[in-house]
């Protein structure tokens, strides 16, 4: 369990003592608590359910078909793609609406039990939904939203499991989405093999289509065309998003670091300061949520070489600033409410004491404004002064669901309250909830994105009610989309993950077999460490010193920090540390 605010720790020592004197009052008193705590997460998914019908049936009411729904206006936006800035009346005639809020909604409907729904969802979209449409559409934003949730959708309704009516469904949603797969695979021809950001539906890339990309645009496509080569049996869709990410991480600096944004054409960077933020984030997250879904090596090596980097170069206390990709210098102090995936991430890693750190102050900065503003300066103490909105992001959400399922500390859940609560105090509006367009004064913006429904929400429920997963495994994508990680997907386990292996590894006292818990590839609190007596793995990259009163007599007997994952080193007088950091 993760530690309770120091406030409480009174409390929690006097409770646990009357745990030791009185077994029969122990149990019954865990049995109120238990009764209470069933309750109260029933009573928040009842209300998290309640936001998502009306934030759905509104768009349903005022923007179906189209994308995404005004609810100050009570009316609709073509988002995805340009068609959002051509009046109705230029509209091509065969155009109905991508209806990107509706298929983004098709998991979370399942996931709240509403099969009924789903379905009329499903027979709707295999009759009208096309994309042989003149339109311009992101790469990257169509492929997890669209992509991901027409293929989430498909393994959805062939689940044996599924309330669907019997013989309803003959694949439609998988046809559609290898139609879409296939149009993508024209945005790859290029001299790089990176893909462009922008591609016409219809017509494959334009004439001038810009060449500048972003990392987290080109390599977050593994998800979604992994999963639809396994569906469909063509092997083009994953090579392509796979050559696109070797590509990119032939690109790193010696730090193995990543910049942010990139020419396609030449393979040049245009953007060298990043950090685990916007344009950089889903790259991390793809490495290795694909490496959990296919189990292929190559993915997790390269995600244990960068986050090792991340945690070095970006991180300062709780905090992960910008740094140049060359050097590691840092060059923006800022938080930014993308960062706030990163927590949930690090759970899938094992690194739980990290994430609970990074997502504390995340929710601290919510609780100060009421949401999570876009960007914050954090060596200035202040609000960016331009992007003071929070769009009804779901990142701190998704992150205090995976901490919850990771420690099933109830203080998770009050987060989760304290969200829910402030949604509904500054957001909600007749016509469905509103983004902040400025978290000082709570000024809304008519704008209700479709990740509100497939994310915001969907986590928020999950956080309260995680029936949808019991006796089941699923990756969830960047847009919230489930996928359930399958046998025939995998890859066969490697080596490292036979306890022969990591058991030598951690019982032996030789210096060079001493290695960290992501070099071995299980969960730091599932391992002791090599270094002797009295020592205690505290991160997944920790590594402790090979004695506890950290004399050494080289640097060969010092290991690796916790924090900053960077190698300590023996001084002069005979202990490790981070002396050379210093400098």
């Amino acid at each position: 369990m993760v530690p309770p605010p120091k406030s409480k720790l009174g409390f929690w020592k006097c409770f646990l003592i009357l745990l030791v004197i009185s077994p029969t009052f122990s149990t019954l008193v865990m049995s109120k608590i238990d009764l209470r705590l069933v309750s109260k997460k029933k009573q928040m998914s009842q209300k998290v359910r309640k936001m998502f019908y009306h934030a759905y049936d509104n768009y349903m009411t005022y923007a179906f078909p189209h994308d995404e729904l005004k609810p100050l206006s009570k009316s609709y936006t073509d988002s995805l793609s340009e068609l959002g800035n051509l009046k109705l009346e230029h509209l091509p005639q065969n155009y109905n609406g991508s209806a990107l809020t509706l298929i983004e909604s098709l998991s979370s409907l399942v996931i709240m039990g509403n099969y009924t729904e789903f379905e009329r969802a499903v027979h709707w979209l295999s009759e009208n939904l096309t994309f042989d449409v003149d339109a311009r559409i992101s790469l990257f934003e169509c492929n997890i939203r669209v992509l991901g949730g027409l293929v989430s959708a498909h393994i959805l309704a062939t689940d044996p499991t599924s309330r669907l009516v019997q013989g309803e469904y003959g694949n439609q949603l998988l046809t559609l989405a290898e139609d879409l797969g296939r149009r993508f695979l024209r945005a790859f021809d290029t001299p790089t093999g990176l893909p462009y950001a922008w591609i016409n539906l219809k017509y494959g890339v334009m004439e001038n289509e810009t060449t500048e990309t972003s990392t987290s645009g080109c390599g977050s496509l593994i998800l979604e065309m992994g999963a639809l080569s396994r569906l469909t049996g063509d092997p083009r869709f994953e090579a392509a998003a796979l050559r696109a990410i070797r590509i990119l991480w032939s690109m790193r600096s010696p730090l193995n670091l990543l910049g942010t944004t990139l020419d396609v054409v030449t393979g040049e960077w245009i953007e060298y300061s990043s950090g685990i933020g916007a344009g950089v984030d889903s790259f991390y997250e793809y490495l290795m949520k694909a490496h959990i879904l296919f189990g292929a090596e190559e993915y997790w090596d390269m995600f244990h070489s960068a986050y090792l980097a991340v945690q070095k170069y970006f991180r300062h206390g709780a905090w992960y600033h910008e740094a140049d990709m060359r050097s590691g210098t840092a060059t923006y102090w800022q938080l930014t409410s993308l960062q706030a995936f990163w927590p949930g991430l690090q759970v899938l890693v094992g690194d739980i004491a990290a994430a609970n750190v990074s997502h504390r102050e995340f929710f601290h900065v919510w609780q100060k404004f009421g949401v999570l503003p876009e960007r914050y300066l954090l060596d200035r103490d202040m609000l960016h002064p331009t992007e003071k909105y929070y769009p009804l992001r779901p990142e701190l959400a998704e992150s205090t669901f995976y901490l919850y399922q990771a420690t099933k500390d109830p203080w998770y859940l009050k987060v989760g309250e304290s969200m829910v609560n402030s949604l509904n105090a500054f957001t909600k509006v007749e016509g469905g909830f509103a983004s902040v367009k400025d978290v000082t004064n709570m000024k809304l913006e008519d704008h209700q994105h479709s990740f509100f429904l497939a994310e915001t929400c969907k986590y928020l429920y999950l956080l309260y009610d995680d029936s949808f997963l019991a006796g089941k495994n699923y990756i969830f994508t960047t847009e919230g989309h489930p996928i359930p990680i399958r046998s025939d997907w995998h890859e066969k386990l490697p080596h490292a993950y036979t306890s022969s292996n990591w058991t030598s590894l951690k019982g032996s006292n030789h210096q060079s077999a001493r290695a960290s818990a992501m070099t071995m590839q299980v969960c730091p609190d599932t391992i002791n460490s090599g270094g002797g007596e009295g020592h205690h793995v505290e991160s997944a990259c920790h590594i402790p010193d090979f004695r506890a009163n950290h004399r050494c007599a080289d640097d060969e007997e010092c290991g690796t920090d916790s924090v900053s994952c960077r190698k300590r080193t023996c001084s002069v007088a005979g202990y490790c540390g981070l002396w050379l950091s210093i400098a």
